[in-house]
């Protein structure tokens, strides 16, 4: 496996978007997208290896060097500053990382501003650089809940459509940073695998670029 290129791609919708990126690219392993609990295929003709990880776990595979290349969040690249190279900007999964709150929420910048998040390190940057002063309450899960329920006056989440906000009677106030899926790679493997990882990347843009 070694001598393969090892791309570990987000599971889900997203991941399947970008294998078809890969196949396009002339990097293919059909098996990818079959009904199967396998969790690693090969493609020896074509010199690759795909396997499928929980989204927030790529760049660990990648810093870590399990895998060569992958495609992480910008979310997960701010949130966690993780020790690889970001080749590029693929365009796809975009949404957005946001400052929400009840419908008319008024910031008293007087009190200390409860913020629920689970992106306890993106949210802190920000307000930071604002010179507001905040108390992080980290959340794993229904981060709309918070303010509804009083234990925070606004969330900091990632905004898709924003439908679920409104259906909570919250609303977006500001937005933080446009996130967007990252080709990612692994430093040392980026030196030594360097012309496929490269060819890949030119495929890739080429295709942005069409």
């Amino acid at each position: 496996m070694n001598n393969l290129l090892k791309i570990a791609l987000p599971k889900g919708r997203l991941g399947e978007k970008v294998y078809k990126m890969f196949d396009a690219a002339g990097f293919s392993c059909p098996e990818v997208l079959e009904d199967t609990r396998k969790l690693i295929f090969e493609n020896r003709d074509k010199g690759v290896c795909f396997f499928w990880v929980k989204p927030s776990d790529v760049a660990i595979y990648v810093e870590r060097g399990a895998a060569d290349i992958g495609i992480a969040g910008k979310d997960i690249l701010l949130e966690y500053s993780p020790d690889v190279f970001e080749l590029l900007d693929l365009k796809v999964g975009k949404c957005r990382m946001a400052v929400a709150g009840k419908k008319g929420f008024k910031d008293n910048t007087e009190n200390t501003l409860r913020v629920a998040t689970k992106f306890v390190n993106i949210a802190s940057d920000y307000y930071r650089k604002l010179g507001r002063d905040i108390d992080i309450i980290k959340l794993n899960g229904s981060i709309e809940l918070a303010p509804i329920l009083n234990l925070s006056d606004v969330i900091v989440d990632i905004v898709e459509t924003g439908k679920t906000l409104i259906e909570n009677d919250l609303e977006p106030l500001e937005t933080i940073v446009p996130i967007s899926a990252r080709l990612i790679a692994n430093r040392s493997s980026y030196q030594f695998k360097n012309e496929r990882i490269n060819t890949l990347l030119d495929r890739l843009k080429e295709q942005l670029e069409a």
